[in-house]
């Protein structure tokens, strides 16, 4: 079983930054993406990393403007958010599955966090 617990969602101008966190409990080897749902929209795919954070993968909408990071001594995967606009306001999701590879759908995932809110004013 893993916990997630995302935070550092909120309110930035566009062309502002955020840094997204989410923090598991339970099991440490997994492979975590962010996914995002804006109001009306299906959930999107956002970036993945591997357990060990040695490989990535982004989606088109955020390639070049995000980053995705992991923190294996806190067990805690970051989501660094550049150059934000206002079509990237969303809830934002964190997902965890068991794997040595990433991960680009939600099918893919067994575990998911509550969601964090972004909002980006134009």
């Amino acid at each position: 079983q893993v916990q997630l617990v995302e935070s550092g969602g909120g309110l930035v101008h566009s062309g502002g930054s955020l840094r997204l966190s989410c923090a598991a409990s339970g099991r440490t080897r997994y492979s975590t993406g962010w996914f995002r749902q804006a109001p009306g929209k299906d959930r999107e795919f956002v970036a993945a990393t591997t357990w060990n954070g040695g490989m990535f993968y982004y989606g088109d909408c955020v390639k070049g403007r995000f980053t995705i990071s992991r923190d294996s001594a806190e067990n805690t995967v970051f989501l660094y958010m550049n150059d934000l606009q206002p079509e990237d306001t969303a809830v934002y999701y964190c997902a965890a599955r068991g794997g040595s590879y990433y991960y680009t759908k939600e099918v893919d995932y067994d575990y998911w966090g509550q969601g964090t809110q972004v909002t980006v004013s134009s």
